[in-house]
């Protein structure tokens, strides 16, 4: 795949994220643009990238970038989308696409106005066992579903002195655990069932309504380090948890739990799905286990392993048994099905990665929980089919 050369914007924690995984997928990564000039070029450096790019429209115009990587604060997504997809470029956008349904949809139409590949990082359905886990669902092993529930919950906002730009609705939207996080699970359980969410009920809680903020940014996820630092109050209204009901098509319900102020949960993701004739669940933070619960006989626990896979999840294992595969791997595997594409060329073709449409479905799934915590009941998810 070394004939397409890719872009990367954004060079906090996870553009490197994506050079990496680009790099893995066999991508020539061939600049990167940072917030600045000099994060632009200290960024190219420390990765060995040829080119720091000094504005956007600079990487737009550049003839060597077919396609671009967005790994920049979710006000800037649909604007950037939008010029990169108008450029002619190829686009693969970190989640949420854009801050509200409107400019979603704007961006689903024009990505398919502009015959342009265009995707959303929902790297955790590259997960080996999660993509064992949509055979066994989809292909009526469970059953009929009757219910699914999970969490995804952090502890990297416990503190009242945690601070980050997500915390702010004006930089991240109105939802922030459930945009930044929960969007993750939802796209998740929809790509392992392909259960479309009809109604959601939400109780949401900001823990910390005032934080306080560094005079200086600081990185997300880095680790804390102790040392005096002049702040300012600022006040919160995004929530830092809460727990969603749901109710599914064909009948099933749900639910998740979804926080980011769980003391000692770094990053972890749950689901559990319930069928007729059989369960699954399966956790993040230990990604090469799979349980499958049995009525009738014992219970199994799944090791990922080539040998013991399904044949349609055979190529995105990249290891033997027992040589385990986690978060790095998943990007490598989204990418490499979203380059397939652009190198197939037929783009008529059903995607095989997470589309602007998944991405719109999770943005109209966030108004609709955002309606429901104003309103206190429970919401239908309205809006037309991406």
């Amino acid at each position: 795949m070394q004939d397409i050369g890719v872009a990367v914007v954004g060079a906090g924690f996870i553009g490197p994220v994506h050079v990496e995984g680009l790099r893995r997928a066999g991508l020539n990564v061939v600049g990167i643009l940072g917030v600045s000039e000099d994060e632009s070029r200290g960024a190219a450096a420390s990765l060995g990238i040829p080119k720091a790019y000094r504005r956007f429209d600079e990487l737009l115009s550049d003839p060597a970038v077919q396609s671009v990587h967005l790994a920049t604060p979710n006000r800037l997504h649909y604007d950037q989308a939008r010029r990169a997809l108008q450029a002619g470029k190829h686009v693969l956008c970190e989640k949420p696409l854009a801050m509200n349904a409107r400019e979603s949809a704007d961006l689903v139409a024009l990505a398919r106005q502009t015959r342009r590949a265009a995707g959303v990082n929902y790297n955790l359905r590259y997960y080996p066992l999660c993509l064992e886990a949509r055979e066994m669902v989809r292909g009526g092993r469970l059953g009929k579903v009757y219910s699914v529930c999970g969490s995804y919950v952090q502890d990297w906002l416990l503190y009242p002195t945690d601070y980050n730009w997500r915390v702010l609705a004006e930089e991240g939207g109105e939802l922030r655990a459930v945009a930044d996080i929960g969007t993750h699970w939802l796209d998740l359980v929809h790509a392992i069932t392909g259960l479309e969410i009809e109604a959601v009920c939400a109780d949401l809680a900001t823990v910390h309504p005032v934080r306080q903020r560094p005079k200086g940014e600081v990185e997300t996820f880095k680790g804390k380090v102790e040392r005096q630092v002049q702040t300012e109050p600022v006040a919160i209204t995004t929530e830092d948890s809460g727990c969603v009901l749901l109710r599914f098509t064909g009948g099933a319900h749900g639910c998740f739990w979804v926080s980011q102020v769980t003391a000692g949960r770094k990053n972890c993701l749950r689901f559990e799905i319930a069928g007729a004739q059989g369960a699954v669940a399966w956790e993040s933070e230990k990604p090469n286990e799979l349980w499958i619960g049995r009525r009738d006989r014992a219970n199994e626990v799944l090791l990922r392993d080539p040998a013991l896979v399904s044949d349609a999840v055979r190529p995105y294992v990249s290891f033997p048994g027992g040589h385990n595969e986690g978060f790095p791997d998943t990007f490598k595997q989204c990418f490499k099905s979203f380059y397939r594409y652009i190198r197939a060329g037929d783009f008529d073709a059903p995607a095989t990665f997470p589309t602007f449409a998944d991405g719109h479905r999770e943005i109209v799934l966030c108004e609709a929980i955002a309606r429901s915590r104003r309103e206190g009941g429970w919401v239908a998810v309205e809006g037309d089919s991406p």
